[in-house]
């Protein structure tokens, strides 16, 4: 007995401090899909913040969005419009880990201004236009990383890093974006700092 617990707390042991072996895990869903619904009747199950539909009750509407084809308007102070295709909108994307949007820039200076996703990492792919994209890696380096894309280019903002896009042609420029998660969230950086409620303290934004 006393051997069993010695092996058993050493293996916990490594386990705990080797942090390739904890975080090894399936990352695939367990199930072929969990539509997402809001009330808990129907014998809905909890996961990952969304109630699942009754594998049964699923049909094609549950994976299905109209209209990307459609242009945005980008008559706004950025000269862009995003269209973000996520479990909101496609009930089916729950558990998945994938979302999509259409970004519309406007000609001359349409720009997805500064911004970084807190849980997805994005690629971007230009069907019209040129755009000049970057990101800024993190402290302490804070390398500006960019590039000039051109239809049919394709580039990656790695997850979490602050990025932007800016249309630097005379046409309007169309791009899609595939995002590592159902929901990956945005947060614009200037409206975060001078946007925030309650305001942030004058010292602090100027350090």
């Amino acid at each position: 007995m006393m051997k069993r617990l010695q092996l058993f707390i050493a293996a916990f042991a490594i386990l705990a401090f080797n942090p390739l072996l904890a975080l090894a895990s399936d990352h695939i869903p367990l199930q072929d899909f969990c539509v997402a619904i809001n009330d808990t009747k129907n014998g809905a199950v909890f996961v990952n913040g969304k109630f699942c539909k009754d594998p049964k009750l699923a049909n094609a509407e549950d994976f299905f969005y109209l209209g990307l084809n459609i242009p945005r308007n980008t008559s706004n102070s950025i000269g862009s419009t995003v269209t973000l295709v996520n479990v909101a909108q496609i009930s089916g994307l729950n558990t998945l880990g994938i979302s999509l949007a259409r970004v519309d820039y406007a000609p001359y200076g349409g720009l997805n201004p500064p911004h970084t996703h807190p849980r997805a990492t994005e690629i971007l792919v230009v069907l019209e236009g040129t755009l000049y994209v970057g990101f800024v890696t993190s402290n302490k380096d804070n390398c500006l990383i960019t590039k000039v894309l051109n239809p049919g280019d394709v580039f990656v903002f790695p997850v979490g890093l602050i990025h932007f896009q800016f249309n630097i042609g005379n046409t309007k420029s169309v791009a899609f974006a595939g995002l590592s998660s159902q929901n990956p969230r945005v947060i614009i950086i200037a409206n975060a700092i001078f946007g925030s409620n309650p305001p942030w303290d004058l010292d602090i934004k100027v350090y």
